[in-house]
């Protein structure tokens, strides 16, 4: 029988489908929180599957598991797993990079709009009783304006749909223009340079992964390229913008303003209470959500069901679609 054993099973409570995933195989699922690396390892020491949600899985941890064939990520985004560490144990990394593609559009927009038609003021100025909030200075009509998208894979598509039936115009910088041309031009999407996207776009959303080379990519230079009414949105992943450089930006004024689901120096996987004490919950030209842009029942149940697949797939000799370090597809199954 093999030992599966699933992080984060507290923050975000496992699902009978996982199980039933794994059982198929013969491997039974330990649930833990697992928050540290010791106490990852305190279950996960001898296991022939680790799948996680949320929490970081360092070299320290995945040189401590023998066992281990697969890390199964039940989420896009890998930046918090060790990859090389992972690749040079023959251990297979997998994740689901599409279980949330609309509801990430979805809110990229929600964002979007709240922000240009400054909901949060209206509604402040509703309980107030100012209706005179209506005659609001900044807020002009969408079609026409320009939306500029970091990256242009599925999630930036999804967005462009949206944003193209609301009038918008659209730019988008991409790492390998070649490559993207085609969909981009049948998308009525323009592709330019990073300098030009930020500098020509009223809102700006990012669509990238966090790697080494994209960590801190909207750094103080960048940043001073926006138009000082521009609005940055980022659903993504929150050290792909230098927060400190963003946060002088919008407290000076400089830019038109920030709405962020992702950050650096707030943990929103702690546990609740009250919120710490951070820049951004002074400014009033920022809106905050708690990492929710990829939420939803049917995202959280397909994350968790193709995560748990793919893990049960990797302990039977089989190859998921959807694999981050292919270099060792040759080791899997040795163990």
């Amino acid at each position: 029988m093999f030992k599966a054993v699933r992080l984060n099973a507290t923050t975000y409570p496992t699902e009978a489908v996982e199980r039933e995933e794994l059982a198929r195989v013969g491997a039974k699922l330990v649930e833990v929180e697992g928050q540290r690396p010791e106490e990852i390892l305190a279950a996960a020491a001898d296991c022939d599957a680790l799948l996680v949600v949320s929490s970081s899985v360092p070299r320290q941890v995945i040189e401590q598991m023998p066992r281990c064939r697969v890390i199964s990520r039940l989420g896009a985004g890998t930046d918090k797993i060790d990859i090389a560490a992972a690749t040079e144990r023959g251990i297979l990394v997998t994740n689901v990079p599409d279980f949330c593609i609309n509801e990430q559009a979805e809110h990229t927009f929600a964002l979007l709009l709240a922000f240009h038609r400054r909901l949060p003021y209206m509604l402040q100025a509703m309980r107030a009783g100012h209706w005179t909030a209506r005659s609001h200075q900044a807020v002009h009509r969408l079609a026409g304006q320009t939306l500029g998208l970091i990256g242009f894979g599925a999630s930036a598509q999804a967005v462009a749909q949206r944003a193209a039936a609301f009038g918008m115009q659209l730019i988008a910088w991409v790492r390998n223009a070649e490559k993207d041309a085609a969909i981009a031009a049948r998308s009525e999407v323009t592709l330019a340079p990073m300098e030009t996207v930020l500098s020509t776009a009223d809102y700006i959303s990012l669509h990238i992964p966090l790697t080494a080379e994209t960590r801190g990519l909207l750094n103080a230079a960048r940043l001073k390229l926006l138009k000082p009414t521009a609005v940055l949105i980022n659903t993504a992943r929150g050290a792909l913008v230098d927060e400190a450089a963003l946060i002088d930006a919008l407290r000076d004024h400089r830019i038109g303003g920030a709405a962020l689901d992702v950050f650096q120096g707030i943990d929103v996987f702690a546990e609740p209470g009250p919120p710490p004490a951070h820049p951004f919950f002074e400014l009033d030209n920022v809106l905050l959500t708690p990492h929710c842009a990829g939420s939803s029942v049917e995202s959280s149940i397909d994350s968790k069901t193709r995560g748990a697949r793919h893990a049960a797939m990797v302990l039977s000799g089989q190859t998921p679609k959807h694999v981050v370090n292919p270099e060792v597809l040759t080791h899997v199954g040795r163990g």
